[in-house]
C-alpha cells in the first residue's frame, strides 16, 4: 500500500491527536503549512510537511526544557 502524499485536516488532526478546530487554526495562523484544493477550498497537509512540524517542535521542546543549547538547535 502507497502512503498519500496529503493529508485532510482530520488525519493531521488524529495523527496530533487534538482537534480538528485547533488543526484548522494552526493552518490558517500560518503554523501549520497546508494548500487548499478543489473547488470547496479543503485543506491538505503534506505528509512530509507535517513530519518535519513534528520535528520542530520536538527541537522547539527541547530549548524550551533547557534539555538543548539554543545554539544547536
Amino acid at each position: 500500500m502507497v502512503a498519500q502524499r496529503f493529508l485532510t485536516l482530520v488525519d493531521v488532526a488524529e495523527i496530533l491527536n487534538v482537534s480538528v478546530s485547533q488543526t484548522r487554526a494552526m493552518v490558517r495562523s500560518g503554523e501549520l503549512p497546508a494548500i487548499q484544493v478543489g473547488g470547496r477550498g479543503q485543506w491538505r497537509v503534506e505528509r512530509a510537511v507535517l513530519e518535519e512540524y513534528i520535528a520542530e517542535a520536538y527541537r522547539r521542546s527541547a530549548v524550551a526544557t533547557g534539555s538543548q543549547d539554543p545554539d544547536q538547535a
